[in-house]
C-alpha cells in the first residue's frame, strides 16, 4: 500500500511536538544528531520564542518550519534558521517517530520541502551542516543533490556541542534544475 505523504507549513498548534522532540529526546538519540541537551531551553521559553516568531511576516522571520505527514499523521519537520531573506537560510531535518525512520520517507518529504524554501524565502542558497557523524542526512542531502562543499569542526547552533559537520549546498540553479 501507498503512503500519502504530504508536507504543510507548520501552525501554532505543531510547535508543541516540534519542542517535545527534543525536550523528551533521550541522550543517547539527541547526542547522536548533535544535540547537548543541557543546552536546550525550557520548553515554556522555546514554545514562547516559536510563537512569537510564528507572528512575523515571512520576510522578517528568523526560523521557519514545515510538518511532515504520513497518511495525516505529522510524523517530523523540517525547518529553516539563519534565514536571510532573498539569499540565503539553513535546513534542518527531523523524524519524530522512531517507526518512520529508515524507509525512505525522509528523502521523500525533504524534497517536498525544499520548495517551499526557495518559493516562500526567494533563496539564492539552501545550506545544510549535519553532524558529520550523523550518515541519514548526508546520504540523503546527496540524493537531493545537494553539492558537498566541506567537513569542518564548528558548534553549528545553540542546542549543539562542538562537533564535525559536513557542509552542503543546493543553490537556486540547482534547485532549478532537480525540482
Amino acid at each position: 500500500m501507498t503512503e500519502l505523504l504530504e508536507v504543510r507549513p507548520a501552525s501554532i498548534e505543531h510547535y508543541q511536538y516540534i519542542v517535545d522532540y527534543f525536550t523528551n529526546g533521550d541522550t543517547k538519540f539527541l547526542n547522536g544528531m548533535g544535540v547537548d541537551p543541557k543546552l536546550l531551553p525550557t520548553r515554556e521559553a522555546w514554545l514562547n520564542t516559536l510563537y512569537e516568531n510564528h507572528s512575523r511576516p515571512d520576510e522578517a522571520k528568523s526560523i521557519y518550519y514545515v510538518i511532515w505527514h504520513v497518511d495525516g499523521k505529522a510524523i517530523g519537520h523540517s525547518n529553516i534558521n539563519k534565514i536571510i531573506f532573498g539569499e540565503e537560510a539553513y535546513m534542518h531535518l527531523h523524524m519524530w517517530t522512531p517507526g518512520t525512520r529508515r524507509r525512505g520517507l525522509g528523502l521523500k518529504l525533504v524534497r517536498q520541502s525544499i520548495p517551499f524554501y526557495f518559493k516562500t524565502f526567494n533563496l539564492k542558497n539552501l545550506w545544510c551542516e549535519p553532524y558529520a557523524l550523523n550518515p541519514a542526512p548526508n546520504k540523503s542531502l546527496k540524493k537531493l543533490g545537494f553539492e558537498f562543499i566541506k567537513e569542518y569542526e564548528t558548534t553549528p547552533g545553540v542546542i549543539c556541542f562542538p562537533q564535525p559537520v559536513n557542509r552542503w549546498c543546493l543553490s537556486k540553479t540547482r534547485f532549478s534544475e532537480l525540482f
